[in-house]
Parts: C-alpha cells; sequence; structure tokens
C-alpha cells in the first residue's frame, strides 16, 4: 500500500472538508473546497484509496503546496 500526500494546489481558506478519516475515496472525488480570492476551488483525490488523516481545519488558512489530507490506498 502506498501513501499519498494531498496538497493545497493555492493560497487560499479550508472552506469546507468533505471527507473524515476512514472515508474510502474514490480518484476525482472531492475532499475539500478552497477558498482563494472569493472562489471555491475543490481539491480532489488523485488516488482511490482510504483518507488516513486529515491536517487542517475548516476556516485555517493554507499556503500553496502544504499538505492538507493523506490517502492510503
Amino acid at each position: 500500500m502506498s501513501e499519498t500526500r494531498i496538497r493545497s494546489d493555492l493560497h487560499g481558506m479550508v472552506w469546507k472538508i468533505e471527507v473524515a478519516v476512514g472515508d474510502r475515496v474514490a480518484e476525482g472525488d472531492t475532499l475539500f473546497l478552497i477558498e482563494s480570492m472569493k472562489m471555491e476551488i475543490p481539491v480532489s483525490a488523485p488516488c482511490a484509496g482510504v483518507v488516513t488523516a486529515i491536517l487542517v481545519k475548516e476556516e485555517q488558512q493554507v499556503a500553496e503546496g502544504e499538505i492538507l489530507a493523506m490517502i492510503t490506498g
């Protein structure tokens, strides 16, 4: 099993977390919504697997490249 790090593509605020630890996700599922410049940008799962960690909270500011979650699949 490999572990995949889910990173933010941009600076912004975590507007909504769509998954919880232990959830099984498919490739392309929306994991987070990041708000930046009054736009909501989805962060999708790059692969199928199980969410093993969520490293941010709603309303938290994140930087580009920051790790948001981990998926094992």
